[in-house]
């Protein structure tokens, strides 16, 4: 895990904790970015990373933050694989119907990323459980598909002072936040009324994959310390390839983040 003062200070220093050698093979054409590097790939060695939901957003995110050598992975779902999940969820195939994908995806990452620590919870995330799953991890990607679940995230991610990637998609259209919580909003501020939902969203596999790869690159940009999305909501919507930024600001009234709440300031 990075410490917070090396995460917030907006730097590529390699944490002092035993870190694996780099392959330079593997990471090649990273280490040829300059915005990476050797100490970038080292921070990213150092890093934990939590992925909330193993479904359409979660299974780009978890195979892009693998493949980019994040050194452990927290995997979080209770469900199983589904056939209605194949047009969308990559992580998985016909041989996985059935199957808990927790335990799918730890073993289909460990096959793309041998070296990382993939740890594996099949287990609900609410209020109750969403403190102890998130705890010392550097930052959480929400890939939920329920706002019962994202608000539970949300509020350990406040409690815990821990940077939240954001993302969420339907249909054609995806959408992508850094929620680092220091000045900035949490996921309360976006939504003080969240959508109702009836029945299955429905949505475009390849829009799913696309918002995944987004919060994957954004939360190694957060971990690097160069955020590209903080106080920013990217709205995109793939019918038209219409990309939209907004400025989202944190909200006052907020009752997990803002004054009078108990973390607000």
């Amino acid at each position: 895990m990075i410490s917070r003062q090396n995460l917030a200070a907006d730097t590529h220093s390699a944490s002092t904790i035993d870190m694996k050698t780099i392959d330079p093979n593997r990471y090649e054409r990273q280490l040829a970015m300059p915005e990476i590097g050797e100490a970038g790939q080292h921070t990213l060695e150092a890093a934990s990373v939590a992925i909330c939901g193993l479904g359409g957003l979660g299974s780009a995110a978890s195979l892009y933050l693998a493949a980019a050598g994040v050194g452990r992975l927290v995997l979080i779902d209770h469900g199983a694989v589904e056939l209605s999940n194949l047009n969308r969820q990559v992580l998985y195939g016909d041989d996985d119907l059935g199957a808990r994908k927790a335990a799918r995806a730890k073993e289909r990452l460990a096959r793309l990323a041998p070296s990382a620590q993939l740890d594996a919870h099949d287990a609900v995330i609410d209020l109750a459980s969403a403190s102890t799953l998130l705890a010392d991890v550097d930052v959480v990607v929400d890939a939920m598909d329920n706002f019962e679940g994202r608000h539970a995230v949300n509020a350990a991610c406040v409690a815990h002072q821990t940077p939240l990637v954001h993302g969420a998609c339907a249909g054609f259209e995806g959408r992508v936040a850094s929620l680092l919580f220091e000045q900035g909003p949490c996921l309360s501020c976006l939504y003080a009324d969240p959508p109702t939902q009836d029945g299955p969203t429905p949505i475009l596999g390849a829009t799913a994959g696309l918002v995944g790869a987004a919060q994957a690159g954004e939360a190694i940009r957060v971990l690097l310390g160069v955020p590209a999305l903080a106080q920013r909501l990217l709205l995109v919507d793939t019918a038209r390839w219409d990309v939209r930024t907004l400025i989202v600001k944190r909200r006052m009234d907020c009752p997990v983040c803002g004054v009078g709440s108990a973390d607000g300031e």
